[in-house]
């Protein structure tokens, strides 16, 4: 599983002209679920994201997380973070889950960060999203977890 996180300072996902989720400070978070991934492997990337301190603390170091900065999290599927690229000039998407079975994991992680954290918005699943963002920095980082 993996997740490529940004400090925004506003984000929002659009789905046929409507806003599905939106946040102020806080995390964008695209997560990409493989074949292999189970419901664990999920919460213990999801804890990690939310403990992960990248947010500037009173000294202006990157010591508080997205609940001491007060922000939120925009949790969007994206898929194509499992794709393999190593070799030539097309993605190679089947390290990826199939979508019906990475569907359910995926709303079972969404339940479980809401269980986790108070303000957490989506996209839609499979949707054509249009994702709009005002990054902070730029601070992107490329988190993974393993069994």
């Amino acid at each position: 599983m993996r997740a490529l996180i940004q400090r925004v300072l506003e984000a929002k996902v659009v789905v046929d002209g409507e806003t599905t989720g939106e946040i102020q400070n806080g995390l964008l978070v695209f997560l990409g679920i493989g074949r292999d991934d189970t419901l664990a492997i999920g919460q213990k990337l999801i804890d990690k994201i939310l403990k992960y301190r990248i947010f500037d603390d009173e000294q202006g170091k990157m010591g508080w997380n997205v609940s001491q900065a007060n922000g939120g999290v925009l949790l969007v599927s994206q898929f194509t973070l499992m794709a393999q690229t190593q070799k030539g000039l097309r993605p190679d998407f089947g390290p990826a889950m199939p979508p019906s079975d990475a569907k359910a994991l995926y709303e079972q992680l969404v339940e479980y960060t809401r269980s986790q954290f108070e303000n957490v918005q989506t996209g839609i699943f499979a949707a054509d999203m249009k994702v709009h963002l005002i990054n902070d920095g730029p601070v992107t980082f490329n988190l993974e977890v393993e069994a």
